[in-house]
């Protein structure tokens, strides 16, 4: 008697589960098709193997490598720096694997090494076989492992982790990590994060300096939410610190021109924990703090950080 008349139950339950399935299903690609409609490919793509990679080339003159950080895509840098810097370099910025208009990597790839891989092919490709390297957050870490292994004429990092810290990531990384979760976790959030959520994790990751005017309706968060992306973002940044520990052994092996450029106040990724005690480990490479400034001075003082990349240049010769 109870199995039966807990039947109705049971199969309204079971409805319901449906229910939302489907519409975190349309709502997943509601939001995929709106990051197409507003913020198509700005670039080209280069073809690696059977992957697509997402490149904006812009200028004339030396070859300028630019990789974005976690969370987004070239983008970033087409919003201002990409002008400042064309007209002295050819600027190739790069959507990194699976983010962006770039294809993710197979299998569940998500190693430095990895990545490095397909954007190198991807800039040997449109010849940029020795270019300065310039990578902002996350994207200065992977432009640490291309100087690591393959030649590049100079080196710039801005706000980037290069060493290992210590503690934990936050709850969304760590949950992720179980891979059960990953698959529910992963589709809920690129259906129902809601837009107010987005705008005020993107205030955390400037502050205390303000968010551009304009700059959240240029990046397209809708790119960032997608399934796809979050799932390699996630992949990524929970890989992140053991490749690190890794790679630190062999980070004084680099006597390439470095310029590290640094907030004092950047609390994404501290300024105490990684590039000020990398610079003094590396007598090639030079720190400029910016006191008083978050995670993203190529924003909020861009000057600075076109200054940091011209000295590279200029140590290696380029200019």
């Amino acid at each position: 008697m109870k199995l039966t008349g807990s039947a109705p139950s049971i199969a309204l339950a079971a409805a319901l589960g449906v229910g939302a399935a489907l519409s975190t299903s349309a709502r997943i690609e509601a939001r995929a098709a709106r990051a197409l409609r507003d913020h198509p490919p700005e670039g080209q793509f280069v073809t690696v193997g059977n992957a697509r990679v997402h490149v904006l080339v812009k200028g004339a003159g030396p070859d300028l490598v630019l990789i974005h950080g976690a969370s987004g895509s070239l983008r970033d840098f087409s919003f201002d720096l990409i002008d400042r810097l064309a007209p002295r370099y050819r600027v190739i910025a790069m959507d990194r694997p699976g983010l962006g208009y770039s294809d993710p990597l197979p299998e569940g790839e998500a190693s430095l090494a990895a990545q490095v891989g397909v954007l190198k092919a991807a800039a040997d490709q449109l010849g940029a076989r020795q270019p300065l390297l310039v990578g902002q957050s996350f994207g200065g870490t992977v432009a640490l492992a291309w100087a690591l292994d393959h030649p590049a004429a100079a080196l710039v990092t801005i706000g980037s982790p290069s060493l290992p810290w210590p503690g934990t990531l936050d709850i969304w990384y760590r949950m992720n990590e179980n891979p059960v979760l990953r698959r529910v976790l992963i589709p809920l959030a690129a259906a129902w994060v809601p837009q107010a959520y987005v705008d005020r994790a993107v205030a955390g990751v400037f502050a205390p300096q303000p968010v551009p005017e304009g700059y959240l309706a240029h990046l397209g968060t809708d790119l960032t939410l997608r399934r796809a992306a979050l799932d390699a973002n996630v992949r990524q940044i929970n890989t992140l610190r053991p490749q690190i520990v890794a790679m630190e052994p062999r980070l004084p092996s680099l006597t390439l021109p470095f310029e590290m450029v640094h907030g004092s106040a950047d609390t994404i990724v501290p300024l105490h924990i990684h590039s000020a005690p990398l610079a003094e480990r590396l007598p090639d490479a030079r720190l400029t703090v910016l006191a008083g400034v978050g995670h993203m001075p190529h924003h909020s003082h861009p000057e600075a950080v076109v200054a940091a990349i011209d000295r590279a240049a200029d140590r290696a010769g380029l200019r």
